[in-house]
């Protein structure tokens, strides 16, 4: 009788170049099924080529010390991406450790549900830690209930902090604005 685990062969692992395609094939998978309401129009304009262009440089040559992209793996397959970026103590809590902020964190829409999206946020907290962090905070795009639920299940909340992004524009030629909320916690 061979003894196998579903999980046999899941991992979350530094990005390298050549993941670039895979991430940005994930983002923007994630984005069209998460996103699709929220972001209608702005979608259509996204370049698959130049966020891959920008994932290539993230990985590659990152912009400072502290900024760092992730991957998981199912197998030889990427599945998810994460990406990290610090913030000094200064921008966040005067006095304190510096902090870290979740810039972006996706599984393939196929996989999600599989461990994959918890994987990666215990890698990032993990690898914020080392870096001497002592807080971790991303943002939420508003009617983004399941990433709410994901976060609140693994210790994030609201922290009263929101910002308005440009999402496109209405047919009557205004700008239109969508609403994200920062969620924090200690780590």
């Amino acid at each position: 009788m061979a003894l196998f685990s579903e999980n046999a062969d899941v991992s979350v692992r530094p990005a390298v170049r050549g993941d670039e395609h895979a991430i940005a094939r994930i983002q923007l998978n994630a984005w069209r099924v998460s996103h699709a309401d929220v972001l209608a129009g702005a979608l259509d304009l996204l370049d698959e080529a130049a966020i891959e262009s920008q994932w290539l440089a993230a990985v590659t040559t990152p912009p400072g010390a502290g900024f760092r992209v992730l991957v998981a793996c199912d197998g030889p397959t990427v599945v998810g991406v994460v990406s990290l970026a610090p913030v000094p103590a200064a921008e966040d809590r005067p006095f304190d450790a510096p902090g870290g902020v979740i810039l972006t964190l996706e599984v393939e829409p196929s996989q999600q549900r599989s461990g994959h999206g918890s994987r990666l946020l215990a890698a990032a907290v993990d690898t914020l830690r080392q870096d001497g962090a002592d807080q971790v905070h991303t943002w939420v795009l508003d009617g983004d209930s399941a990433r709410a639920q994901f976060l609140a299940s693994s210790g994030l909340g609201p922290d009263d902090v929101a910002r308005d992004l440009a999402s496109g524009t209405l047919p009557d030629g205004t700008a239109r604005v969508v609403a994200e909320h920062r969620w924090s916690a200690s780590i």
